[in-house]
């Protein structure tokens, strides 16, 4: 993923030097407060975060949109609050397991038989997956309309058909 596709943070929290739970309390008080759609940058060095937010985002409408590494060993976690509005979609591609360039093959096939207008909801765990549907889309023409992150590098790529 480049800098053009990265979620733009509504409010950023820094939470390195606090032990779990205290990332996921924090960043649930804000998330809380955002408007639907909006963006939290959360920034935590303690290892339990990860595992906390992605249990908690599955009981929740919230989405991690997206994890990084940083250079001081802490991560950057994207989180998008819920009640979002995004299409149904028309199709559904579970491509987990499978190897790249399989899932952007198969969405390319699939996509190739719906109406203008439809959207697909591709889901994938190929390791670089991310990065490839974002230029693939940029390539084609294709609209990108959402990524979310579901797991720990696993995705739903939210894909319309012009």
């Amino acid at each position: 993923m480049n800098d053009e596709t990265l979620p733009v943070p509504a409010v950023t929290l820094d939470m390195c030097g606090t032990s779990c739970p205290a990332p996921l309390l924090g960043a649930k008080k804000i998330v809380d407060d955002l408007k639907p759609g909006e963006v939290l940058l959360l920034y935590s060095d303690c290892p339990g975060t990860q595992d906390d937010l992605f249990a908690w985002s599955k009981y929740t409408d919230n989405k991690i949109v997206r994890t990084e590494r940083r250079s001081d060993g802490s991560h950057a976690y994207y989180i998008r609050r819920g009640q979002t509005q995004h299409m149904a979609p028309s199709a559904v591609l579970d491509l987990r397991g499978a190897v790249c360039p399989g899932p952007i093959v198969e969405a390319k096939k699939l996509l190739g038989s719906m109406k203008a207008g439809e959207t697909l909801k591709l889901v994938s765990n190929c390791p670089g997956v991310a990065d490839d549907v974002a230029g693939w889309v940029r390539a084609t023409g294709y609209r990108l309309l959402e990524t979310d992150e579901i797991g720990p590098g696993e995705f739903e790529f939210y894909i319309a058909k012009p």
